[in-house]
């Protein structure tokens, strides 16, 4: 299982960079936009003051044998579905995954919507289903807010459970990692509204489908260490048990000659007392 989980987790990294490469890219394109001085007005950029409805999705695994991958991200959502009942008039509850799904139920939390086909391998296609919803209810004030539960993937080495608002948008140009406000003329074709009205929204189905990436290989990271732990584990217990045996079996043998030698040694002195 360890070498299972180390070959999907090297996959799942594959397809995780390769969504980060893509991310940073959408994010230079709605920079250039930016520092090209245009005044841009979208819906998903306009910010709600009243939150009457709120949407807080979790993911989760399908499966277990993974450490504590699922209850650091339990213990957040947990947290957060608190905090948001306190600011928002009414919030929906999304889980992704068995794991999440049974624990909520333990706990006697209403779930609204429940997903377990987001394996190991998420594809664009089935999360671009879930972000459409999410737009079109945005857009027509079905909810006010989405925050997503999930682990995030830095590095190898470092994955932490996380909490990330993803609707509304951010104002364009907040997260420039170059302090350059230098405008820069650019013509656009057909027009720079329509370019905006293409780019938020596919900037928005990008950073959700890099979520789900980001829990998927995660888990797999979280569960290689968990079963290189096991088999550690089990190596120990196994050699630990092997001694053992084996100072059983000494001792089972050493019994048996003694039976054996006390056996010649009776029939010995029976012998010499019959002579």
């Amino acid at each position: 299982m360890e070498l299972i989980a180390t070959v999907r987790f090297k996959r799942a990294m594959d397809r995780a960079l390769a969504a980060v490469a893509y991310t940073e890219r959408m994010t230079a394109l709605v920079n250039h936009l930016v520092r090209s001085g245009i005044q841009v007005s979208h819906p998903l950029l306009e910010p709600r003051t009243a939150v009457n409805q709120a949407t807080l999705l979790v993911l989760t695994s399908n499966r277990g044998l993974c450490g504590g991958y699922n209850s650091s991200v339990l213990r957040l959502a947990y947290a957060h579905l608190a905090e948001l009942q306190q600011t928002a008039q009414q919030v929906r509850l999304e889980i992704s995954g068995k794991r999440g799904i049974a624990a909520f139920r333990f706990r006697k939390v209403a779930v609204h919507e429940r997903f377990t086909h987001f394996e190991d391998k998420p594809t664009f296609a089935e999360v671009d289903v879930l972000a459409t919803r999410y737009l079109d209810e945005y857009t027509s004030r079905q909810i006010d807010r989405l925050d997503v539960v999930y682990t995030r993937f830095d590095s190898p080495s470092r994955q932490y459970a996380t909490v990330e608002t993803l609707l509304p948008i951010a104002p364009l140009g907040v997260n420039q990692e170059l302090n350059d406000h230098r405008v820069v003329e650019y013509e656009f074709l057909p027009s720079a509204e329509s370019i905006v009205d293409e780019v938020l929204p596919a900037s928005f189905k990008v950073r959700l489908f890099k979520c789900f990436l980001d829990a998927a290989v995660s888990e797999q990271i979280a569960r290689r260490v968990a079963m290189k732990a096991a088999t550690e584990n089990a190596e120990k217990m196994i050699a630990m048990l092997s001694m053992a045996y084996n100072r059983a079996r000494q001792g089972q043998i050493t019994g048996e000659l003694l039976e054996i030698l006390s056996g010649a040694e009776a029939l010995l002195k029976e012998a010499g007392t019959g002579l």
